[in-house]
């Protein structure tokens, strides 16, 4: 008999030693107090599991699926108490196991966690879901069998007779002119295309374009596009840059802020929706956000143009346009509540608000001057830089124009410095984010304080992510990598609602997200390779089903909570980066 197994045995209790005897892990022994990366670890990176609560016993071990072969044991740590949230951990360290295969983790007296490789590529899937995620998102075509599986369906909103609202009327296009601005993504659980939190989005999915060349060369998603010339990760940002470009008003270069019903759609499919769409109000927020993505487009697309002639010299056409609009109208900001006492019908879908657009300047200015190397943009960047990086979101998004000097390779004479500048800021901020990881209680990046908790959090872990890896591709230094993939980890189940946020990976992963196709389409499981919001204390949608309310646990599974459980493209985006970009390094 196996000696590892004999020792197993002196150290159990009885039930455990029941558990020896089962054919398999069976779901009723399974501990929601081991708390892991559900899909598994790379075989020479760091691994982790937490085990909440108060433990008697010390020991865990490493086990076969089936419980019979130990192929590791080892001590918990001490105890640690969570900042954020009642809980208590302990820390089952594995990292010197390094054998590819599928295991438990087992405590002796509390059960076993849920299964786990340990093996190469091993987010390969998760990656390539994340991604395909966006597909599901497109409207305006239908979503077939061969692509789509058993999620299949109509193509929902074509957006090809789409109003102008009273708000966004001129001269050239009056209230109730008709215009076609099909494709897009669906912003989030709703039906609506959302100009500015596109732009995070986009932007995010093109620089993993660029930053992980050679990996997105190879990977193949099964999306109608795929087999074509150009990556799988282009063709998919091109669905929605494409509409993008059509929000602009040709008569002036001003973007459109949304297009969008008046008001939210029902719990259905978006094939059944009859409500008219409109175009809303013209924005500096919406101008800038699409001068920074169709100029850090065209730079993107150079190495395509064969393959999509033209549309280089369309987009940076497009910014160089809406850039002239806003230095025109600089401050048009987007006030929903203001434009209802003005204009009917009243419009109540997702805002999008944002009052200090210090950050659109700066970003949408280094992404064309990293494209152009014209020096008129110049002043606006130095004008506009921030003191300190600060993390990426949708109505705060620096950090991004950070990335691009950081890297851009064709900056004018008189801004040499701005690359090394931009490289200090990134590792400075990365740096910040180790002290509190080494204090945490799960052992993660995520949670540098009660602030990271927030409306999108798992977002927030992604985004901490993409820093981490920035500051590897500066450095060399593996502690960014190390650190990165907690943060991952996080995002996978090893976090204290012990979810994984990612639809259909994982062993415990969200089955009500706040999805209207998830919710309408009679399948049982959600649309996977989506990314739950994650925990968010605010709870905003006022659902009742929330057990926990700690700012770490304040999570619920059921489609009610938008403020927790809901899908959103500016939350995909940096899980496509972080995951592909720890599969790319790893290899």
């Amino acid at each position: 008999m196996n000696n590892e197994l004999v020792i197993l045995r002196r150290l159990l209790p009885v039930a455990a030693i029941f558990l020896l005897h089962s054919h398999t892990a069976t779901a009723q022994m399974v501990s929601d107090s081991i708390c892991l990366n559900q899909i598994g670890y790379y075989p020479n990176a760091p691994k982790a599991a937490m085990v909440k609560g108060k433990q008697s016993e010390a020991a865990f071990y490493i086990t076969s699926t089936n419980l019979r072969d130990t192929f590791f044991r080892g001590k918990l740590e001490t105890e640690k108490a969570s900042a954020y949230s009642s809980t208590i951990t302990r820390k089952a360290d594995f990292s010197a196991l390094n054998k590819p295969g599928s295991y438990v983790l087992l405590v002796p007296g509390l059960g076993h966690s849920y299964v786990f490789r340990i093996a190469p590529a091993v987010h390969a899937e998760v990656a390539g879901a994340s991604l395909k995620g966006f597909y599901f998102q497109r409207m305006s075509m239908p979503l077939q069998p061969q692509f789509a599986g058993k999620w299949h369906r109509g193509a929902g909103h074509p957006d090809t007779e789409v109003l102008v609202h009273p708000s966004a009327a001129s001269a050239a296009r009056p209230a109730g002119t008709r215009l076609s601005m099909p494709g897009g993504w669906y912003d989030a659980g709703d039906y609506n295309k959302y100009v500015v939190n596109s732009g995070i989005t986009t932007a995010t999915l093109l620089s993993a374009a660029t930053d992980y060349q050679q990996y997105f060369a190879q990977q193949k998603l099964a999306i109608p596009e795929s087999g074509n010339a150009l990556p799988d990760i282009i063709d998919e940002a091109l669905y929605n840059l494409r509409w993008m470009l059509q929000m602009q008003d040709p008569n002036d270069g001003g973007v459109y802020h949304k297009c969008t019903n008046a008001a939210f759609d029902a719990m259905v499919m978006p094939g059944i929706t009859i409500a008219p769409r409109y175009v809303v109000q013209k924005s500096t927020a919406a101008a800038l956000n699409l001068a920074a993505v169709a100029a850090q487009a065209a730079r993107v697309l150079q190495p395509y143009a064969k393959q999509v002639p033209g549309l280089r010299d369309t987009c940076l056409a497009v910014a160089k346009r809406a850039w002239a609009w806003s230095v025109q109208n600089p401050n048009v900001l987007y006030n929903q509540d203001s434009m209802n006492k003005l204009h009917k019908p009243e419009v109540t879908t997702g805002a999008y608000g944002d009052r200090n657009l210090a950050d659109e300047w700066f970003w949408a200015a280094t992404e064309l001057l990293a494209t152009t190397g014209d020096a008129t943009y110049l002043n606006e960047v130095r004008q506009r830089m921030p003191s300190a990086m600060t993390l990426p979101s949708w109505n705060s998004v620096a950090a991004l124009g950070w990335y691009t000097l950081a890297k851009a390779t064709k900056l004018p004479a008189a801004a040499t410095d701005l690359s090394a500048m931009a490289k200090q800021q990134i590792i400075q901020y990365a740096d910040g984010l180790f002290p509190a990881m080494e204090r945490s209680a799960f052992g993660t990046v995520m949670g540098q304080s009660v602030r990271d908790f927030i409306w999108g959090s798992s977002a927030v872990a992604a985004n901490q992510g993409i820093a981490l890896l920035h500051a590897y591709r500066f450095t060399g230094n593996t502690k960014y990598c190390d650190a990165a993939l907690t943060n991952l980890d996080y995002l996978l189940g090893r976090n204290a609602t012990g979810y994984s946020f990612v639809t259909g990976h994982g062993s415990k992963t969200p089955m009500h997200p706040h999805h209207r196709p998830s919710v309408a389409d009679g399948i049982v499981e959600p649309v996977p390779g989506l990314l739950s919001g994650g925990p968010n204390p605010g709870r905003q949608d006022k659902c009742t089903t929330y057990k926990f309310t700690e700012p770490e646990t304040a999570f619920t599974d059921d489609d009610c909570s938008y403020a927790s459980n809901e899908i959103a493209i500016n939350w995909n985006a940096p899980l496509v980066y972080l995951a592909s970009g720890l599969e790319a390094v790893m290899k």
